[in-house]
């Protein structure tokens, strides 16, 4: 393991360290690159097991770690009792445990559709609001946000297209004249309560994004279509999820004490998984840095739980929302000089993604 070199970088980017050594999650310069700043890496090999006073919770940063507290009955959700426990489900990914969101049935599994949608057709009345399948309408508002994209000599998909995209297949399926800001929120509980967090799928479908346009051979593979091309994506998402998580710290509480590799967690105490370091443990993943859709350790924990309404949403804008770029703008590539970067230590993701349509 290479040594530590974070005393080479600039006093302000710097992870700040309290007593022992230990680096601050929330104190200044922490979120500026948790990666970069090899935070997390400290973590894991120096201080497995650690308290945050910023956080008001103790740290778990190894995958083996983290999988325990994520699934174990010993474990239950935070603050109180009644927030999921393991086994899974556990809040992760896009999931943020909702105890009144009701799983959606697995959509978007039909094949897809022969046809481009139409402007016309996405904004005629949509009858999808009554078809438990939120994919055609996923569908069609990604359709017409890429065009209305298209023709631009750069334009910022976080700004134009990754943060209407959720809001947007919401108001189609709901059957409102065009996917934009004055969507209003459907009344009521059930699946929508947990669909509402669009933020973080904005963050997740940023960086999915980020990571098949910094692929050329990625994208050429999706574009050509085929019977490999959705199974591609899908890997895709997944990867994504595992090494950029949008939401990098999940919450739990111990019931019991509990022994851990960094040593014993008391009973009755706060615990913060650190997704994003889990994600990026060579304990568990080669090459974890590196994003790779088809690696043969893939971990499917990262996903979230299977029928989570935001999980299953999340999945079907970056699928659909690549494939509308790519049909609107084949040539789509970085800007001149822009290269992605991410920000944020509780939640993270690409602020802007600025790019040539054509």
């Amino acid at each position: 393991m290479p040594a530590d070199r974070s005393e080479a970088l600039p006093t302000a980017r710097r992870p700040h360290r309290l007593a022992g050594g230990q680096p601050g999650l929330l104190e200044p310069g922490a979120s500026t690159d948790p990666y970069r700043l090899r935070l997390y890496r400290i973590l894991r090999t120096d201080f497995p097991l650690g308290h945050d006073p910023g956080l008001g919770a103790w740290l778990l940063s190894r995958y083996e770690d983290v999988v325990l507290a994520l699934t174990d009955p010993r474990f239950t959700g935070y603050p109180h009792d009644g927030a999921p426990r393991g086994p899974v489900p556990a809040p992760l990914g896009l999931c943020r445990g909702s105890l009144v969101c009701t799983p959606l049935p697995e959509a978007g599994t039909a094949p897809a559709a022969t046809h481009t949608p139409t402007d016309t057709a996405a904004s005629a009345p949509a009858d999808t609001a009554a078809d438990p399948d939120p994919a055609p309408a996923v569908e069609r508002a990604a359709y017409v946000l890429a065009r209305r994209i298209a023709g631009r000599d750069r334009a910022d998909l976080v700004g134009e297209f990754c943060r209407w995209l959720p809001a947007g297949a919401d108001a189609v399926a709901a059957g409102l004249s065009s996917p934009d800001s004055s969507a209003p929120a459907r009344p009521g509980g059930g699946a929508d309560d947990c669909a509402r967090q669009t933020g973080l799928r904005e963050r997740a479908l940023a960086s999915f994004l980020a990571n098949m346009l910094d692929d050329p051979d990625l994208l050429a593979a999706v574009a050509g279509g085929g019977t490999g091309a959705g199974m591609l994506l899908h890997r895709a998402w997944a990867e994504t999820l595992r090494r950029d998580p949008p939401v990098q710290i999940v919450l739990r509480r111990t019931r019991t004490e509990v022994r851990v590799s960094g040593g014993t967690l008391p009973a009755g105490e706060a615990v913060a998984c650190l997704i994003g370091a889990a994600g990026r443990d060579p304990a568990r993943f080669a090459a974890p840095d590196r994003f790779d859709p088809l690696r043969a350790d893939a971990d499917p924990l990262f996903s979230g739980p299977a029928g989570c309404p935001a999980a299953l949403l999340g999945r079907l804008e970056a699928e659909h929302g690549l494939r509308a770029l790519l049909a609107a703008m084949p040539r789509i590539r970085w800007a001149e000089g822009f290269r992605p970067t991410s920000s944020g230590v509780l939640t993270r993701g690409p602020r802007t993604l600025l790019v040539r349509p054509s």
